[in-house]
């Protein structure tokens, strides 16, 4: 059997590599008119070799028409300038003619204060997020500890015994300096705002897992993992930012960190159970939702739900697994639902899965990337603390490399066949389908092979880490964004797939956003982008004759009538070089 390419096995967040999935003599032009935010010719602001952007995260936008997103140069061995990759977050003034692209931070970007110890960024593992209303972005940072302070006395030598820690957080710009918003500092002395509420003795966060939301202006809203007495424990919290120093230096003031829903205290509303797992959640205009449920990867129990920016306040259900899918048969019931909702303030835009029959997927390991979680994907990873070599425990290896595939390691998940894009209106309290597989899609569900490995330390790739703290492993993602139109009319962005599924894997597919106006189904869905389309009309630097390869879209990429993707561009048997990529925006009418 000939494999299709990895671009129809997994979703790649850094789009960049180039994989031809379409022709160029029967390439179509897109419907609507984009410009370019960025792309492969731009340099990076501040980069002292002068390198250009090569890949970049799906983006963010708000009502505004201001982009911001995460994105990379080339680096390594050959790269442009050599040495390492420049990593950042930047953004974009849209709705200026001629306006500058501009650095928020990258890896020669200070650690906001706390911070005595003169540390820089080395990774931001998310794709950034930001305010509906205000210029305020959100994004979570990796670093090495930002703090050293002392914890007692040496008995024998009658030295200082001193610590470092912060080696994570969450940075937000809500009065124009980047300022720490939330870090891993709550068991540091005169920092206890950072811990986790509630908790005695003072208990820090270990991570920020997904991308941090913010609404409001100066408010942050994230989930937080932590562990208590050895166990790990999650929930989503928030945090008010005030434009108050932190030992002489800008800072976000003192306010403490706030719960709104865990699994030690929450109990699943309608139930006597407790939260088993929370996802990043989604806020706007003082509200927030998330998804809770008692078991993350097979739920019985638990839903989507809304609540406002307050302590621990009733939880009020959205979306419930059991609850009857609209639209289908009276006994199709929801079994399955995303974690990454969009919301805009009213609605709200989901994926969902109903029925028991699946289809059997084979995720091949990555090829491009962080070099550890590729070896241990592979079982090739060899720890230097331990001098072990080890792997994923549920990876395959056939007995023969591949020519598309190296090692040829993969592993199979069984997804479901009936599955959809949803939204729903939190003020009529109506959930409609937006599109779902059979005659038209095949599949809403994309896959990305991310985490920590298990070395000490967490690996060694000069990469940096694009994990959340959980176990490295593969996890699956859908795409859909929201926007109002007042009222209840709204727009929904999705990405989707059609293909033929051939062993496991999908033959020549064909990805592609779609969009889809409500209430009602009364207007058809449009095609915004596929893997059909014209590079070059995309992008009028793109190569001639070039096709749309990849393209990216999160749950704050539709804002208003903006919308704002990532997409790669390149001709078949030809290299990334010769290719184009970049972050694009259109007005929608």
């Amino acid at each position: 059997m000939k494999r299709s390419t990895m671009a129809s096995v997994l979703s790649v967040a850094l789009l960049g590599a180039i994989v031809f999935n379409g022709s160029a003599q029967s390439a179509r032009k897109p419907r609507f008119d984009w410009a370019t935010v960025v792309n492969n010719t731009d340099p990076m602001p501040g980069d002292p070799a002068g390198r250009t952007f090569n890949s970049y995260n799906q983006p963010s936008v708000n009502m505004n028409g201001l982009v911001v997103i995460r994105a990379r140069s080339r680096g390594g061995q050959g790269g442009q300038g050599g040495g390492q990759p420049t990593h950042g977050i930047y953004t974009r003034d849209m709705k200026i003619p001629g306006s500058p692209i501009v650095r928020v931070l990258d890896r020669t970007t200070l650690v906001p204060q706390p911070n005595n110890l003169g540390t820089t960024f080395v990774e931001t593992p998310s794709f950034p997020r930001i305010d509906m209303w205000s210029d305020t972005i959100a994004t979570r940072g990796n670093h090495q500890p930002v703090w050293n302070y002392v914890t007692g006395t040496d008995p024998a030598t009658g030295e200082d015994i001193e610590t470092r820690a912060g080696t994570t957080g969450i940075y937000a710009n809500p009065f124009d300096e980047l300022i720490t918003g939330a870090a891993k500092l709550g068991a540091v002395p005169d920092f206890g705002f950072f811990a986790v509420p509630g908790l005695e003795p003072a208990t820090m966060f270990d991570v920020f897992p997904g991308a941090p939301s913010v609404t409001d202006a100066t408010t942050i809203v994230f989930k937080g993992n932590f562990t208590v007495e050895g166990v790990g424990k999650t929930g989503v919290f928030y945090r008010d930012l005030v434009d108050e120093l932190i030992n002489s230096g800008p800072g976000g003031g003192t306010n403490p960190v706030v719960l709104i829903a865990n699994n030690t205290d929450t109990l699943i509303p309608g139930t006597s159970q407790l939260f088993g797992s929370t996802s990043p959640p989604s806020a706007a205009n003082g509200l927030v939702v998330f998804s809770g449920f008692d078991n993350e990867d097979a739920p019985t129990l638990g839903g989507i739900y809304l609540a406002p920016l307050a302590e621990q306040p009733k939880l009020k259900t959205l979306v419930s697994i059991g609850e009857r899918v609209p639209g289908e048969p009276v006994k199709a019931t929801f079994n399955g639902l995303g974690e990454g909702g969009a919301f805009d303030g009213r609605h709200v835009g989901f994926w969902g899965a109903w029925g028991p029959e699946t289809r059997t997927m084979r995720l091949y390991c990555p090829t491009e990337g962080n070099k550890d979680r590729i070896d241990y994907c592979n079982q090739a990873l060899l720890c230097a603390d331990t001098g072990e070599t080890l792997g994923d425990p549920n990876s395959i290896c056939d007995d023969v490399n591949d020519p598309n595939f190296g090692i040829s390691c993969y592993q199979e998940k069984q997804v479901p066949l009936h599955q959809g894009i949803f939204v729903h209106d939190i003020k009529t309290r109506r959930t409609q389908i937006v599109a779902k597989t059979g005659a038209q899609f095949d599949e809403f569900l994309f896959w990305n092979y991310s985490g920590k490995t298990p070395c000490v330390g967490g690996g060694h790739s000069e990469e940096g880490a694009e994990d959340d703290g959980e176990p490295a492993r593969w996890r699956s993602s859908a795409f859909v964004a929201v926007s109002g139109k007042g009222g209840a009319n709204f727009m929904a962005a999705f990405k989707a797939r059609t293909g033929e599924l051939v062993d496991g894997v999908y033959t020549d597919p064909l990805d592609g956003i779609y969009l889809r106006s409500g209430p009602g189904l009364g207007q058809a869905i449009v095609t915004v982008l596929d893997t059909t389309m014209d590079g070059l009309a995309l992008d009028p630097e793109a190569p001639a004759g070039s096709t749309i390869t990849e393209l990216g879209l999160e749950r704050e990429s539709l804002r208003g009538n903006w919308l704002a993707i990532n997409a790669s561009m390149g001709i078949e048997g030809g290299s990334e070089e010769e290719g184009m990529a970049g972050v694009y925006l259109t007005k929608l009418p």
